[in-house]
């Protein structure tokens, strides 16, 4: 069995935020959310989170338990709190992370528990530019005999390179074991969990140094500054990510992603785009310059050009923008054409729709190949509650007219510019004024 405790209680007072530290997010997600992804990616299931209050009571939300530390005592105190809702487990196998590390790769956490035979811990190690607040690790005839944290470090140990990342992988027993005799004597009056190494060394156990591939994999999160920093280096894996899946993305340090998207192949994303929230993008897309997508459902072949596209699906052949805005479960058909300066809110565009210039739909279902002129709009509000529009298929609206909902206009209809539409237009008509009348018929 192996189980897995991750230490998230600590405040974050560097932060200087009323949020606790590991609700801060990275790329769209909460940096708790990544440590978790990645232990579960190695094949760790049950996780005990040790929290603070505020965390508790979120705690739910990322599908594990967790157990209060009510007095920050340390990392040791923090693991004799979740050892107590553990039961021990013959053989078992413990990972221990930080909440604070969201870079680590779930390939890392499978090495220390597959490095585990034979030995009653592992430890990462790596190798970080001075100076640094990460504790040394003190060898002796190549093994590694302790752990010092750099407050009570000497000059000399300060000046020692491998460091010690603060991930470790515990035999069950062996864990118990080393956590029971842990004591606060340091100049922190804390109980260190690195003081374990130098009991089990001292026991004449086996311990085994992981080294991690990239000092970017183990970076802790203390201050806003590390915060912008590890957002960074996410944001290049996941461009990274989809590029090798055959998307194009034009400027890397100037696109925004966050985890569990789709793009399809031959997308090319323009600099300045931000896609968010579960958003899936079709092959041969083209997105942005300067656009944001967030729950966005695009098909293939679309184009988005300095718009805002959130909670809206959209259909294969559409171009969209530049400077539009749909929104609202907005849904668009296929070839339709959504043009500069149109809103859409919680809308139907069915295919072929042509909306070219300056206007608003709101609560809306136009018919295909219906043209909808510059200036536009659907008074969908009457001062307390929302009403619908129906447009049919093959109506032509004019410029700046107003379709004062509740209103249907029907198929082959025809409004004239400046027309106020108050009343429903039957299939074929002709109207036109304020308020709009049938037009003479020839």
């Amino acid at each position: 069995m192996i189980r897995a405790i991750v230490l998230a209680a600590g405040k974050g007072t560097r932060m200087k935020s009323e949020r606790t530290k590991v609700l801060h997010e990275i790329c769209g997600r909460p940096m708790l959310w990544y440590v978790l992804r990645a232990l579960r990616g190695a094949g760790i299931t049950e996780i005990l989170v040790v929290t603070n209050d505020e965390l508790e009571a979120r705690i739910g939300e990322f599908g594990v338990a967790g157990v209060v530390q009510g007095e920050q005592l340390g990392t040791g105190h923090a693991v004799q709190i979740a050892l107590e809702r553990l039961e021990p487990s013959a053989g078992g196998r413990i990972v221990i992370a930080s909440g604070d590390m969201p870079l680590v790769p779930e390939e890392l956490f499978l090495a220390m528990t597959e490095s585990l035979d034979g030995a009653a811990m592992a430890l990462v190690t790596a190798k970080m530019p001075l100076p640094s607040n990460f504790g040394r690790v003190v060898r002796r005839d190549g093994n590694v005999e302790r752990i010092v944290e750099v407050r009570d470090a000497t000059p000399e140990e300060l000046a020692i390179e491998e460091m010690n990342a603060g991930i470790y992988a515990f035999d069950d027993a062996a864990l118990r074991d080393a956590v029971a005799r842990l004591r606060p004597d340091n100049a922190q009056s804390e109980y260190y969990l690195t003081d374990a190494v130098s009991y089990l060394a001292g026991a004449g156990k086996r311990i085994r140094p992981i080294p991690a591939g990239d000092h970017l994999h183990v970076l802790g999160i203390n201050d806003r500054v590390e915060l912008a920093a590890a957002r960074a280096e996410m944001n290049l894996r996941l461009c990274a990510r989809h590029m090798r899946d055959g998307v194009t993305i034009v400027n890397p340090d100037a696109t925004y992603l966050e985890p569990e998207l789709e793009i399809g192949r031959d997308t090319v994303v323009y600099p300045n785009t931000t896609i968010a929230r579960l958003s899936e993008i079709g092959a041969g897309c083209t997105i942005g310059p300067n656009s944001r997508l967030s729950n966005a459902r695009l098909g293939a072949r679309v184009t988005v050009r300095e718009s805002v596209v959130t909670d809206a699906s959209v259909g294969d052949d559409v171009t969209i923008g530049p400077f539009a805005h749909l929104r609202g479960e907005t849904k668009v058909s296929e070839r339709v054409h959504v043009g500069n300066f149109v809103e859409i809110k919680k809308s139907l565009l069915a295919r072929g729709v042509k909306v070219s210039h300056l206007s608003y739909l709101g609560d809306a279902t136009i018919g295909e190949d219906t043209n909808v002129g510059a200036g536009t709009i659907t008074c969908n509000y009457d001062g307390e509650q929302k009403h619908e529009t129906f447009v049919g298929s093959d109506v032509s609206i004019g410029s700046n007219t107003s379709l004062v909902a509740p209103v249907i206009v029907g198929d082959g209809a025809l409004t004239g510019a400046g027309s106020v539409v108050t009343k429903d237009v039957p299939p074929g008509e002709r109207v036109a004024g304020n308020p709009a009348r049938p037009l003479p018929k020839k």
